[in-house]
């Protein structure tokens, strides 16, 4: 059950993901040149995000194998057992992450100048980078683990 809301829960978020809206645009005074940057900017912000994204189901995966190792294995130490919870721990904190970006990140709305609008997405560029990290690293990780 809770595998299908997982997912169920993964797909919803893919589904809004996948036609992000694209404010910012430029109003009339505004220099096309910085909007059109800021625009490219928030692309590739969203390029990574659209990337890593569907690591989510990979990192759920991973989580889901190790726990089931915990329940199938009686026989585990106390120390065993200890790293096995304490992957599952960093697969949790890790898809955390992700999900802990995507709240917080909010395209600008028209108001905002462009340079400010700019500093807001290289910030979000180099938090998302983070995440990619982040993300590739422990699914990496966990894969060469077994």
């Amino acid at each position: 059950m809770k595998a299908t809301l997982f997912t169920f829960f993964v797909l919803l978020i893919l589904i809004n993901c996948s036609n992000p809206s694209r404010e910012g645009q430029a109003s009339g005074s505004e220099d096309a040149d910085s909007v059109s940057a800021n625009q490219v900017l928030y692309d590739q912000v969203m390029d990574i995000h659209d990337e890593v994204m569907p690591k989510m189901e990979d990192i759920y995966s991973l989580k889901k194998k190790l726990q089931d190792q915990i329940q199938s294995t009686p026989t585990l130490t106390s120390e065993e057992r200890q790293q096995l919870e304490k992957r599952i721990a960093n697969l949790d904190s890790v898809g955390n992450m992700m999900m802990d970006w995507m709240h917080q990140f909010s395209p600008l709305p028209d108001s905002v100048g462009q340079e400010e609008a700019r500093e807001y997405l290289e910030s979000e560029m180099e938090k998302i980078r983070k995440v990619r990290e982040a993300m590739l690293g422990i699914i990496a990780s966990e894969k060469g683990s077994n």
